[in-house]
């Protein structure tokens, strides 16, 4: 059995909650604070001691009391603990101002999450947008004291760019943004270039969404026969994947796989996965994959809807997919499906409920396809080909050399196959 030699950070986790309405989340305090340890511990991070308080506001200096960031120095030396992670955005000061109280490493759940992708990036794509999410983080805290940047140990918080490029000035950073972002913008438009080929052909598109570590990538594998990596932990995937898949009604889709939502995901994070989440802006069908087994179940479809309303303000077909209905007694079982009557409940693990998603994903697209009737020479068989990879093919009869077909077509084939004299 091969061990695991790393070096684990013994981490204390901060979950701070505040009461006044212009900062208050509505998540449950404790499901904050849990959020936060699974975060820290996909990392590689051990959690040694975890706080939890509420307060009325942030204070401008250090976030929290002077008293509460003085208890935590204590338990920091306790529990010889090498990062402190709180779960709230910091400003370089109060980052500052904390480790000066704690004398230890003070992280934030930004950090924390950009440390977490910087890990998970494989792809050359998936390695440039984290970069540039991270030196936007980076570059206002190249303020007064940018020596902090340079600060050795590694760790948490610490990957990414490279301790080299943490030491480049603010110039060197923004030069580095730009590039950056250039190398994104060749990256959306060879993505736009794909997209407008399969408009052309009037390929339909589906993406799969969903809280981080619902099962999307299983879900992907099972319905394309794809070795997409699964791991049990948050943001497994997060370099987006096409594949071609066809339906049972032999029409082709073109299925992607895009990066896990998450409650309360920086802006920034939003911006720079932008190339990336474009699959969303322009899918015909978005699959909204829920892990219908987790306690924070109704919590986790708000954060994605409210992120989709953010990404793509404009209504697209959907379709609730409840993963994991396995792991799911019975009676609860029941009592979701009176709960979502429209969702598919499925196991991607065990392929229980793919032909009733496949069934219902056809449904679907066709509700956004034209019906046509059509007279085809036996000799068109390239438009016969078209028909079926970009429609559905309802009926079909063949004589005295003609083939006469009922179809539904998508709006963009429609006047195409008029222009070629077909329609009866």
């Amino acid at each position: 059995m091969a061990v695991d030699l790393r070096v684990r950070e013994r981490a204390i986790l901060v979950t701070i909650v505040f009461r006044k309405s212009s900062y208050h989340d509505d998540w449950p305090v404790e499901d904050a604070a849990q959020e936060l340890k699974d975060l820290a511990e996909s990392t590689g991070a051990s959690a040694v001691w975890q706080i939890i308080s509420q307060r009325e506001a942030p204070t401008p200096a250090i976030l929290i009391g002077t008293g509460k960031a003085e208890e935590i120095a204590q338990l920091a030396k306790q529990h010889r603990a090498d990062v402190v992670i709180f779960n709230q955005d910091l400003s370089f000061a109060q980052q500052r101002n904390l480790e000066q109280i704690i004398q230890s490493k003070v992280i934030d759940r930004t950090q924390l999450i950009l440390d977490l992708f910087a890990q998970r990036a494989r792809s050359q794509e998936g390695k440039v947008q984290v970069e540039l999410a991270q030196h936007q983080y980076l570059l206002p805290r190249l303020a007064g004291e940018g020596i902090w940047l340079s600060r050795l140990g590694g760790g948490i918080g610490t990957r990414g760019p490279g301790e080299q490029k943490l030491e480049m000035d603010r110039r060197r950073i923004r030069n580095r943004i730009v590039k950056l972002k250039k190398d994104l913008e060749l990256i959306r438009r060879r993505r736009g270039n794909m997209r407008r080929e399969r408009r052309q052909r009037a390929i339909a598109t589906a993406t799969l969404v969903g809280y981080t570590n619902a099962g999307k990538t299983t879900l992907f594998n099972a319905l394309t026969n794809s070795k997409g990596i699964v791991q049990d932990q948050l943001f497994t995937t997060l370099d987006p994947m096409s594949r071609r898949l066809k339906l049972p009604t032999h029409q082709l889709l073109v299925l992607s796989d895009t990066v896990g939502f998450l409650h309360q995901l920086p802006h920034h994070l939003i911006e720079a996965f932008h190339a990336t989440l474009e699959e969303v802006v322009e899918a015909h069908l978005l699959l909204h994959v829920v892990d219908s087994s987790s306690p924070l179940r109704d919590e986790q479809i708000k954060a994605v809807e409210d992120l989709l309303q953010e990404i793509t303000p404009e209504a697209k077909q959907r379709l609730i997919v409840m993963n994991k209905m396995d792991l799911i007694p019975e009676e609860e079982l029941r009592i979701l499906k009176r709960r979502f009557p429209e969702a598919v409940f499925v196991s991607a693990l065990k392929g229980e409920g793919l032909p009733q998603l496949l069934d219902r994903m056809i449904h679907q697209l066709s509700s956004l396809m034209i019906p046509v009737r059509l007279i085809l020479p036996q000799t068109a068989q390239h438009w016969l080909h078209r028909l079926y990879q970009e429609g559905a093919v309802l009926d079909r009869k063949e004589a005295d050399g003609f083939i006469e077909i009922h179809a539904l077509v998508p709006p963009a084939l429609k006047p195409l196959l008029k222009n070629n004299g077909f329609f009866a």
